[in-house]
């Protein structure tokens, strides 16, 4: 047989190897049991909804609901889920070719005019089958109208129609449409399981595959075998024509990854700060074929997994290699809640910059820089607590600050009152526990305040005392005051979005008064603030003015108030009860 023919007969593995029954399916044991359960006591529903991502198998599950619904051998004479032996209608139905099984894809035929034409011989017994099956696939691309013609066939169906939807986006089903029928969530794959059934195929294939290998490809596939077995295709070609085992080194080049163990080297490099380093380390992993994006999406899935160890501790189970889940739990030893929550922050928003970009080589490599810098500064918890104590010492006038100790979980060792310099102290965690100890023992600048220009008694008095007239409005409407005293105040910002109002409200209060203030944000709220103040003594008198007696004249009847003011002083009684006294 020629090459040319060869290639013409190929049938992919997706088709090759699609389930032929129930039991062929992998991961998806709880639908299985349900429909068994259901076929046996004879309680069959009417409509079948399937949801899950794409390639879990939804059109095949609905080919093989179909066969169930008609299964019928010289044995068996009823709907059944053990398919093993094939029945009468089941070749032509898996081939979709059977009279009675109708398929429908609602992605080309979205309009009402296909769903009538459908629909026009539902109330037809079925001409050579049990059921008259009816299929529509991406059913979530119907349109109203569709929907809607669907949906009184729903309501009262014919004994001898069933009806088999399958969708990706559940959500955008009506519910009307969805509570008429019995939901199956096809479940994605866990990554061992997927991978033991590629290396099962594999083996019925003739070709080896590194267990590296597969588990690679299970984890690209992200829970779909359509896809596993789609990469598993072209990566058996990686093998050439000598029949040598395919590695994980070929399976990794294929996809564009970047090996576990130097992602894991990357991540330590940026978190630790050593920008240097880390440059080299993505460099080196894009000469070797590693796509930028796909590197700080893996990077992403390291910060996680450290996240998880860190969390979890002994009760965290990873996809990885018992040398490389060492390694993870020594990262969420060292580094902080803090440090991993702000290394997430940064990978996330670098992740979409890097594939915007237009080099995206270069964008990765900045984003590296940001992550450096970050394990520059201290942990996030210190550095609170640093600017929280250095604020407060600086009140009150003092000349250096408290020896700190970090958060349980920070990384950094106690700080002593007599430490070793910073660029000596040993240190678990690097440069950032190195960087914490220098901010924390360093004296700050002695500070002369300047003379007090003036003493503010209330927040009312401070903002009125402000000449910028946009941070007055701001105080007046965001701001609410739990305590302002001389030196300190503890307030309540009401909208997040201007959180930045503490750092100038500090800068404002420095410059009226000459001192240092310390303004602490606080979650609980405090007094209205003063521009509802205002509102609500305003409509507080203005009900008391309307309460008046002269509000009830017989002649203010019908009248509009327009406004009132509050009276002038009666100057001419005032000078008449003057001329009496001379």
């Amino acid at each position: 047989m020629s090459d040319s023919a060869t290639n013409q007969t190929y049938q992919v593995l997706a088709r090759k190897y699609r389930p032929s029954t129930f039991e062929d399916m992998i991961g998806q044991d709880a639908m299985v049991t349900t429909l068994k359960n259901a076929f046996e006591t004879g309680r069959i529903a009417h409509a079948f909804m399937l949801t899950g991502v794409r390639g879990i198998g939804k059109t095949t599950t609905a080919r093989l609901l179909a066969r169930a619904l008609n299964y019928q051998t010289d044995a068996i004479d009823s709907p059944s889920v053990d398919l093993a032996t094939p029945g009468r209608h089941c070749e032509a139905i898996m081939a979709s070719t059977h009279m009675d099984v109708l398929e429908m894809d609602a992605a080309s035929r979205t309009g009402v005019d296909n769903m009538r034409e459908l629909l026009d011989g539902v109330r037809y017994a079925p001409a050579d089958a049990r059921y008259k099956v009816y299929i529509i696939d991406e059913v979530h691309m119907l349109s109203a109208g569709a929907f809607n013609a669907l949906l009184k066939t729903l309501e009262e169906p014919p004994d001898h129609a069933k009806f088999i939807f399958a969708t990706t986006e559940i959500r955008k089903v009506p519910i009307t449409v969805l509570s008429r029928c019995q939901r199956f969530d096809l479940r994605r794959v866990e990554g061992d399981v997927l991978a033991q059934h590629l290396k099962g195929i594999a083996g019925q294939e003739g070709i080896a595959v590194s267990d590296d290998g597969l588990s690679l490809i299970a984890r690209a596939a992200e829970g779909s075998v359509r896809d596993g077995l789609s990469l598993l295709d072209q990566a058996i070609v990686q093998s050439g024509l000598s029949g040598d085992e395919v590695t994980a080194e070929q399976v990794r080049t294929m996809l564009g990854l970047a090996d576990r163990v130097r992602l894991i080297d990357l991540f330590e490099h940026a978190m630790s700060g050593d920008a240097k380093a880390a440059l080299n380390a993505m460099r080196a992993q894009y000469d070797d074929g590693a796509a930028p994006d796909v590197v700080m999406g893996d990077l992403l899935d390291i910060c996680h997994e450290v996240s998880r160890a860190q969390t979890l501790g002994s009760d965290a189970a990873f996809d990885f290699a018992p040398d490389q889940v060492e390694r993870l739990r020594h990262l969420g030893e060292r580094f902080s809640t803090g440090q991993l929550t702000r290394a997430w922050q940064i990978l996330m928003g670098s992740h979409a910059e890097v594939r915007q970009a237009p080099v995206p080589l270069a964008a990765a490599e900045m984003a590296l820089l940001k992550l450096s810098l970050a394990g520059q500064m201290p942990p996030p918890e210190l550095a609170a607590q640093i600017i929280r104590e250095a604020q407060k010492m600086e009140s009150e006038g003092g000349a250096g600050l408290p020896t700190l100790t970090p958060p349980s979980d920070a990384p950094t060792a106690p700080l002593n009152d007599d430490p070793a310099p910073a660029s000596t102290q040993p240190s678990a965690s690097g440069s950032t526990t190195q960087t914490a100890q220098a901010v924390a023992m360093t004296p700050p600048k002695p500070v002369t305040p300047a003379a007090p220009t003036m003493r503010l008694d209330s927040f009312k008095t401070y903002v009125e005392q402000i000449d910028d007239l946009r941070l007055r409005s701001d105080l007046e409407r965001y701001v609410s005051v739990v305590s302002f005293t001389e030196g300190q105040a503890e307030i309540h910002i009401t909208e997040p979005r201007h959180n930045a109002l503490v750092g100038r409200m500090v800068r404002s209060l420095q410059e009226l008064t000459g001192q240092q203030w310390l303004v602490s944000p606080v979650d609980q709220p405090g007094e209205p603030p003063l521009a509802d103040q205002r509102r609500s003594a305003k409509a507080a008198q203005m009900q008391a003015d309307r309460a008046h007696p002269a509000f009830d004249h017989p002649l203010l009847k019908g009248a509009k108030l327009l406004e009132i003011r509050d009276r002038a002083p009666n100057v001419i009684a005032a000078d008449f009860k003057s001329g009496e006294n001379e």
